[in-house]
């Protein structure tokens, strides 16, 4: 009788270390997945920093392109009153579709072209692309990892245990293939 408690004190300690163990590491993950996020929000901010000088800037040589500006001011404020990372990836994919066209329609003035501050804030724009897209990849990194241990057995079973859902990747916006169209 005591050898049969001594076995079944056994697993539960076996079961409880893994239990344990488990959970740790998927804190683990879903603490990576929101720091990638949060260096994704940070690189998002920067670009929304930025966008108010582009878009003055631009004005001064397009003041007749007001719907454009409209947009951008609109879709700005979305990503910067975004509440949650699907909201934020919406936001920004709109954002994403009318700095395309603002910088088409930029493409239209050649003063605009040659302006200094112009030709800065578009440098710093394409910086910020670029460091945006590069946070986006090391996020969905983190999430194809998350995602994927989550949905492994037994791992599976800790993550409903504890309420751990899968997280939407960074989705390009649809459209986001095609180029913009300059015309003189």
């Amino acid at each position: 009788m005591k050898r049969s408690w001594i076995i079944v004190v056994g697993i539960i300690v076996i079961l409880a270390v893994f239990l344990v163990s488990q959970y740790n590491r998927l804190v683990f993950l879903e603490t990576n997945v929101d720091a990638k996020w949060a260096q994704v929000e940070n690189q998002l901010q920067r670009r929304a920093d930025l966008i108010p000088n582009l878009v003055n800037t631009v004005k001064g040589y397009a003041s007749h392109e007001e719907q454009i500006f409209t947009e951008i001011a609109a879709a700005r404020s979305r990503l910067l009153s975004a509440a949650d990372p699907r909201a934020q990836m919406e936001a920004n994919n709109s954002l994403d579709l009318a700095l395309g066209r603002l910088l088409a329609i930029a493409e239209n003035y050649p003063q605009l072209k040659a302006d200094a501050s112009f030709i800065r804030l578009q440098d710093e724009l394409a910086g910020t692309e670029n460091r945006i897209a590069v946070e986006r990849m090391r996020y969905n990194e983190a999430v194809q990892d998350w995602n994927w241990t989550i949905r492994r057995f037994p791992t599976v079973l800790v993550a409903r245990l504890f309420g751990m859902e899968a997280r939407p990747f960074f989705e390009a916006a649809p459209g986001a293939q095609v180029t913009p169209r300059v015309e003189f």
